[in-house]
C-alpha cells in the first residue's frame, strides 16, 4: 500500500505536474497510438487510468495485453492510491460553480451548480426544470467573478444540451442572455451552446459518448440531458423489461459520471416523476429511475409549483447540502428571486 501522508501543497504541485504530462509520454505509447487513444476519447491520463481493460479494448480497438499495459502505466504515472482529506478539500475549493440566476437558489446549493458532479432536477410538468436548464446554458458562460465557468476569455467554455423531448428553445436563451447583456454577448452565448436532439435511448447514449470524446477540445464545462429518462421509459414497457432498462440506464449514468469527474464538467439531468397510489400520507410524487438513478446522482432537487410564477426547490439528497427548500420565480428574463 502506498504511503498516505501527503501534504496539501505537495498534492497540488504533483497534480500540476501530472496535468502537464502527455499521453504520448507513457512507456510504449508512440504518436500513432496516442492519436488512436485521443480519437477514442482518451485525452487525459486520468481518463485512461480509470477505465477498465475491456472498455479500452472496445473503444480503442486494442488487444488485451497492450490495453492492460497502457492502463497500468497511466496509473503508475498518476500515483493512484490514497490522499489525505485536506488535499481533497483543497481540490474541492478549486471547483467551479455556476449561478442559477437567483440568489436564494444559489444559497440553497451552496453557491450554485458544481462541476465534477451530477445534479438531478425532478418534478411535474411546468415546475421549471427545462427553464433552469436553459438558464444555466447562459450563466455558465459568465466569468467566475459573476458566477460562471469562463475562467479564460481567450479559451471560452461551451455547453452541450441533449434534448430528448424537443423542448429546447433558443428564443428563451436570447431572452435570458439579454438580462446579462452588460457582461455577455448574446450571439456569442448562442454559438457556444451545442444542441443535440436525441431520438431514442441508443442515440442519447451515443451523443454522450461524443461529448466525452470532445470535452477537452471544445472546453465543455456543462452538459444538460433534458430529460434523462424519457426514451428509456417509452422503449422499455412493462415489468418484464425493467431489469434490462435499469441495466442500460446504469451504463448511461456511469458515462455521465465519467464525463463529470474526468473532464471537470457539471452534468445536469432533468427527470420525470410518477405517483405512488399506495402512499396515504405525505407527497406521493416520486422521481422515475429507481435506485439506479438515486445512487448515481450527487444532488437531487425536487421542483414543485407554487402560486403564479413562483416555484419551490427542495434539496432531497446530497452528500454536502442539508435537506432544505427555497422559493424562486420564473419570468420572461429567466430564473429570478421572488420580489
Amino acid at each position: 500500500m502506498e504511503t498516505v501522508g501527503r501534504s496539501t501543497k505537495k498534492a497540488t504541485v504533483e497534480s500540476t505536474k501530472i496535468s502537464n504530462t502527455k499521453i504520448g509520454n507513457l512507456p510504449g505509447v508512440g504518436p500513432t497510438l496516442t492519436k488512436k487513444l485521443q480519437e477514442a476519447g482518451f485525452s487525459t491520463l486520468k481518463s485512461i487510468a480509470t477505465v477498465s481493460i475491456g472498455e479500452l479494448m472496445a473503444l480503442g480497438n486494442l488487444g488485451e495485453k497492450i490495453s492492460g499495459k497502457i492502463i497500468q502505466a497511466a496509473r503508475d504515472t498518476l500515483g493512484f492510491g490514497f490522499v489525505t482529506a485536506d488535499a481533497i478539500l483543497e481540490s474541492r475549493r478549486n471547483m467551479l460553480r455556476a449561478t442559477t440566476g437567483a440568489d436564494a437558489l444559489d444559497d440553497l446549493l451552496n453557491g450554485g451548480i458544481e462541476t465534477r458532479a451530477i445534479t438531478e432536477l425532478y418534478g411535474e410538468f411546468r415546475t421549471g426544470k427545462t427553464q433552469l436548464a436553459h438558464q444555466l446554458c447562459v450563466t455558465c458562460q459568465l466569468p467566475p467573478t459573476l458566477g460562471g465557468f469562463n475562467v479564460d476569455e481567450k479559451k471560452p467554455i461551451s455547453c452541450v444540451y441533449i434534448d430528448t423531448e424537443g423542448t429546447f428553445r433558443p428564443e428563451r436563451i436570447v431572452a435570458m442572455a439579454n438580462r446579462f447583456r452588460n457582461d455577455l454577448n448574446v450571439q456569442t452565448v448562442l454559438k457556444h451552446i451545442f444542441h443535440g436532439r436525441a431520438y431514442n435511448s441508443d442515440h442519447q447514449m451515443v451523443l454522450v459518448e461524443n461529448v466525452i470524446k470532445n470535452a477537452q477540445s471544445k472546453n465543455n464545462k456543462l452538459l444538460i440531458v433534458d430529460s434523462l429518462i424519457s426514451h428509456f421509459r417509452a422503449e422499455f414497457i412493462g415489468r418484464g423489461t425493467l431489469a434490462a432498462r435499469q441495466q442500460k440506464l446504469n451504463q448511461h449514468l456511469h458515462s455521465l459520471l465519467k464525463l463529470a469527474e474526468m473532464s471537470n464538467v457539471a452534468v445536469i439531468v432533468t427527470n420525470q416523476v410518477h405517483s405512488q397510489p399506495d402512499m396515504f400520507f405525505g407527497d406521493p410524487t416520486m422521481p422515475v429511475g429507481g435506485h439506479v438513478l438515486a445512487h448515481v446522482s450527487h444532488t437531487r432537487i425536487y421542483l414543485r409549483k407554487s402560486k403564479g410564477e413562483r416555484r419551490i426547490a427542495r434539496v432531497v439528497d446530497s452528500p454536502l447540502l442539508p435537506e432544505s427548500e427555497t422559493v424562486f420565480a420564473i419570468t420572461e428574463n429567466g430564473i429570478v428571486d421572488v420580489s
